[in-house]
């Protein structure tokens, strides 16, 4: 892997950006390609929107009606990109993030924004590179080991389990 050039544009005035997590991102970026072992250059476009935004995409795009977390929008099949003619780096595709659902998301799994941030980049990044877990099976089995593979190597490992806790009697 060469040089990876990740653009991330805020759309979004709900939540405040919390620092850090712009750089998150494109450590997130980076991982996923070192891990893939991409070669080359990448370029890779990631917005934060928030619910009506990204329900507005997602009906649109998806013909769902219905706000979601993240979107990807992959510009390549089968390992063949589109390639911008000035850098000559591949253009993977666009990510767009719904931030309140990532607050809402991270709250709800008991662990921090920046692990909500940091899965739901990893995912996007696998499904820009063409992993899909749509239909279930080993497909999705062997995406979610990927997604856990990397952040545990960026040290965002699953702090609490997604149920709740149980209390004594």
């Amino acid at each position: 892997m060469d040089k990876v050039k990740v653009q991330i544009t805020n759309r979004q005035k709900e939540v405040k950006i919390p620092s850090g997590i712009r750089l998150l991102i494109r450590r997130c970026c980076n991982a996923v390609l070192r891990t893939e072992q991409f070669q080359g250059s990448a370029e890779v476009s990631v917005s934060f929107l928030n619910n009506a935004q990204i329900r507005e995409l997602n009906r649109d795009h998806r013909g769902k009606d219905i706000e979601t977390d993240v979107l990807s929008f992959p510009m390549g099949t089968d390992g063949v990109y589109d390639v911008n003619m000035e850098t000559g780096a591949s253009i993977l595709g666009d990510i767009v993030i719904s931030v309140e659902r990532a607050v809402s998301q991270a709250e709800l799994y008991g662990h921090t924004l920046q692990r909500e941030i940091g899965f739901l980049t990893v995912h996007s990044m696998l499904h820009l590179l063409g992993y899909d877990h749509e239909a279930g099976g080993l497909p999705a089995v062997l995406m979610r080991e990927k997604e856990e593979e990397v952040l545990t190597d960026l040290g965002l490992t699953r702090d609490s389990s997604y149920t709740l806790p149980r209390i004594p009697n």
